[in-house]
């Protein structure tokens, strides 16, 4: 197996602390967002043998496994990552696997640069993604009931929202739920940047339900997407609580450190809160306008100790060990690529010794043994 060296991305929303205090080193002032853990072309792994990108193509098979390679292709199907959020991230969406291709072949046909600001679709892939809490975590998942919504933006008192709540009430679910985003992210901007500094004046009066949502316009002053927010489900993941994000869902990250794994793409339609391009009608193409519980996991316990993750996809699968003092060794063996990551404690994997943070990369049917005292997590694929 190979000791990992990642790349650590300092995008402006990310925490200046909480990935050094997880990998016990001394901050840099900056920002920390993300620490990229596989394959992705963006910023692969680093080993012994070249960057994880270079030992798979050398040999796909032996590093994946022929299933793996049968079914998602001669590339690790999976992107791992630790996320340490200290601003809210946009608020977004991902296509299905459908839509991706055809966003994609249109986007290629229509000769858009991969690397343009209004390009929507940079590969033909889905993104369906998991995020597991490691402190406690603050996000936004899902659309949450009409009336509940109604209820939430009629309290605040601004005249300008109360077409939007006339709307919630008046309407079926899907139409209410679509006209209303639709509204908020078309309204004029200088309208509708009076109607969030009035709301946002309001949440800081209110605090409660509303209390999340003053903390976003504090970030972004008069986005559209403050508003469009407050039509979601605010989650709270304590430590070991998860959330799966499939396709068409609107989410956001708020606050927290977590654990992240996702299909290796990155294809992102943005609803708002966010000085990114914000593409209205096909975002409205991908959006489910449906209302739901955002459905929070908590890992089901194998007999051999393994805690499961549940996701009704398969290019990834994640799971923990906690491994607990004096416990014997664990076998992880697979045929199929794993990534072993530490989260807490000192763990044996192999010949490495891996603390927070730091992580292996175990090829297919390789010995994968871990022991020691602490937290592992396992990212692999089902095939």
């Amino acid at each position: 197996m190979d000791r990992l060296d990642n790349t650590i991305r300092p995008y402006a929303w990310g925490s200046p602390t909480a990935i050094p205090h997880l990998l016990g080193v001394e901050p840099t002032g900056e920002p920390q967002a993300e620490m990229w853990m596989g394959a992705h072309p963006g910023a692969p792994s680093r080993t012994g043998r070249g960057t994880l990108v270079e030992v798979i193509e050398a040999a796909p098979e032996r590093e994946l496994g022929e299933k793996a390679v049968a079914k998602f292709g001669p590339r690790l199907p999976f992107l791992l990552k630790i996320l340490a959020a200290g601003a809210p991230l946009s608020l977004q969406v991902h296509p299905d696997l459908t839509q991706a291709k055809e966003g994609y072949a249109d986007e290629e046909r229509r000769g858009i640069p991969v690397d343009a600001p209004h390009r929507n679709y940079k590969d033909a892939n889905h993104k369906p993604e998991l995020i597991c809490a490691l402190t406690e975590f603050d996000g936004l998942c899902g659309f949450r009931d009409p009336a509940r919504a109604a209820d939430l933006l009629d309290a605040l008192g601004v005249d300008s929202l109360k077409p939007y709540v006339d709307l919630l009430h008046a309407q079926p679910e899907e139409a209410a739920l679509r006209e209303v985003l639709t509204a908020i992210l078309t309204a004029d901007p200088d309208e509708m940047a009076r109607t969030v500094a009035a709301a946002t004046a309001a949440c800081d009066r209110l605090g409660g339900d509303h209390a999340p949502y003053a903390g976003l316009a504090h970030h972004y002053p008069g986005d559209p997407g403050v508003i469009a927010a407050m039509l979601l489900n605010h989650v709270r993941l304590q430590p070991g609580e998860a959330l799966f994000l499939g396709a068409g869902i609107p989410h956001a990250y708020l606050s927290g450190l977590g654990v992240e794994i996702m299909a290796n793409s990155d294809n992102v339609l943005r609803c708002g809160l966010t000085p990114k391009h914000v593409d209205v009608p096909e975002l409205l193409r991908i959006v489910r306008f449906e209302s739901g519980d955002p459905g929070v996991l908590r890992p089901e316990a194998a007999p051999d100790g393994e805690e499961v993750y549940e996701t009704p996809i398969d290019e990834f699968r994640l799971s923990r060990h906690v491994l607990p003092e004096g416990a014997p060794a664990h076998d992880l063996t697979l045929t199929t690529p794993q990534i072993l990551l530490c989260t807490a404690g000192t763990v044996r994997a192999g010949e490495h010794t891996l603390t927070p943070g730091r992580s292996v990369f175990v090829p297919a049917g390789e010995k994968a043994e871990v022991s020691g005292t602490g937290t592992v997590f396992r990212a692999t694929v089902i095939a």
